[in-house]
């Protein structure tokens, strides 16, 4: 099996997506050891020999920050941290998603500016390896002071508290210590903090939204390149120079994918009684070249997000100094996502208009894509369906980023609500997938009035693995079932 050495170098996405699809195992290289190893000394001879008051170390927390804590509670006080903020609700986050928090807490405390005990860094990596998912709802945090309430739980197990999933089973985390021998942690001074203070729910979601944004767009291209086939529309839009001269990249890279789809085409080559195509295919390289852009700068975003350290305070052992400030704060995260719900949500929007024109009876199509129309009433209501999950979407990119609720007494009084952000925008990459396998369903349903002419040779590649799983429709019959395999083709076939 593959491992993974956390070194504290830059690790890309990709990096992190290739770690999780390979189901690599975790382990830290000798100099992320010493860095903790170093940090956590520092600190614990920081507060043997000052009475100065260190915040979150031997303080209380939030608006408690002024109120001193005895050297003798300090273990006591980490604990609770952790079991006071222990307080999700809403639905369990899946479990690949915990799987992302657990690789992301590890690579953030592994930097050695955080004070942990190197025991609390490898039983995250323990859990990593060997598949156990702690239990943690979707809301609770503010984005703001890390994301407290999913973090607690999932560090509860470290304390012997809460449960966690094993084996698809959700068990407590007595048994699972019983199971695997393991002890509870205790935890030493600032480390609840440092566990509970960060962005790795946030940026869990947004690493994978970010992966899910690619597929996305690459297969959104491809199902549009099939509509325009099966819709008759023009290669013009999708040229060199009438592009080149929008200097827009992502435009430019999606005009040339369009070409690389559509080559070989007798559909595209045969002369066109249309002079121009409606803006659902006429624009697609500036539309889906826009969001493009937009999945790469939030790619940025987010991958420097996954290689920093976000909790608070911050140790600095070789400048002799512990530094509250800020970098919990979620609020690059929250403006990405909900960029990035806008740029998907986009993706989605337009595909449903060529769904739309697929249907009306147009450019020698039947109407509804039936050959006997009225008997049959074909695919008029999957319109309607991809019609819902759009406005669905639009409704869910209502920025979240824009509001903010004063919390803890007035001293966290400005939070990003990232972790709001982070949800519905994964909301809406299901629903993007829903789009999709619409749109697939009636492209690859009116093609077949267009033969005996064929596509390219790749986009014919796409309809027959597609055939194996959605059959072509003569007459009316039971839908559901059909946009159910479509949905499951573009999420795990395509």
């Amino acid at each position: 099996m593959n491992t993974f050495t956390i070194t504290n170098e830059w690790v890309a996405l990709e990096t992190i997506d290739r770690i999780l699809a390979e189901n690599q195992q975790l382990q830290l290289s000798d100099a992320a050891k010493e860095a903790i190893l170093h940090c956590r000394q520092y600190l614990d001879e920081a507060v043997a020999k000052s009475d100065r008051l260190i915040y979150g170390i031997n303080t209380g927390f939030g608006s408690l920050c002024d109120t001193a804590i005895v050297n003798d509670d300090l273990e006591k006080l980490q604990r609770n941290l952790v079991l006071s903020h222990a307080c999700g609700m809403g639905d369990r986050v899946p479990d690949h998603i915990v799987r992302r928090m657990l690789l992301l807490k590890v690579m953030g405390l592994s930097h050695g500016n955080s004070g942990v005990q190197l025991e609390t860094v490898e039983r995250l990596l323990f859990f990593f390896n060997n598949n156990i998912y702690p239990v943690v709802f979707q809301q609770g945090s503010l984005g703001a002071s890390g994301d407290l309430a999913p973090l607690a739980h999932l560090v509860l197990p470290l304390l012997g508290e809460g449960t966690v999933m094993v084996d698809g089973k959700e068990i407590t985390s007595a048994e699972l210590n019983s199971r695997f021998d393991l002890q509870p942690i205790a935890l030493r001074s600032k480390e609840g903090l440092a566990l509970l203070n960060g962005t790795q729910f946030m940026s869990a979601y947004a690493s994978y939204a970010v992966q899910q944004g690619k597929r996305l767009l690459r297969q959104f291209n491809q199902v549009a390149a099939i509509t325009l086939e099966a819709y008759d529309g023009r290669i013009e839009p999708f040229g060199v120079e009438v592009n080149a001269i929008r200097n827009q990249e992502g435009q430019i890279a999606v005009a040339e994918a369009f070409r690389n789809l559509l080559a070989g085409s007798e559909i595209i080559a045969q002369e066109k009684a249309h002079v121009q195509d409606p803006y659902s295919f006429r624009c697609i390289p500036q539309v889906h070249g826009a969001s493009h852009d937009a999945i790469d700068y939030c790619a940025k975003i987010v991958e420097r997000e996954v290689n920093a350290v976000t909790d608070n305070p911050t140790v600095f052992p070789d400048s002799d100094s512990v530094v509250s400030a800020g970098n919990f704060h979620g609020q690059p995260l929250a403006l990405s996502m909900d960029f990035l719900a806008i740029a998907l949500a986009e993706l989605g929007s337009i595909s449903e208009r060529r769904v739309y024109k697929t249907i009306s009876g147009t450019r020698g199509l039947p109407a509804f894509l039936v050959a006997n129309p009225g008997l049959n009433s074909g695919f008029m209501i999957s319109q309607y369906t991809c019609a819902s999950i759009v406005s669905q979407n639009k409704q869910l990119c209502t920025p979240s980023s824009i509001d903010t609720i004063d919390s803890s007494n007035g001293q966290e009084d400005h939070v990003s609500m990232g972790a709001n952000a982070a949800t519905k925008l994964y909301r809406v990459i299901d629903n993007c997938f829903a789009i999709q396998g619409i749109e697939l369903m009636h492209a690859c349903q009116a093609i077949e009035f267009r033969r005996p002419l064929k596509t390219s040779p790749q986009l014919e590649l796409i309809i027959n693995a597609y055939r194996e799983h959605v059959p072509f429709v003569t007459e009316d019959g039971y839908l559901h079932p059909l946009l159910k395999s479509s949905e499951k083709f573009v999420k795990h076939h395509f």
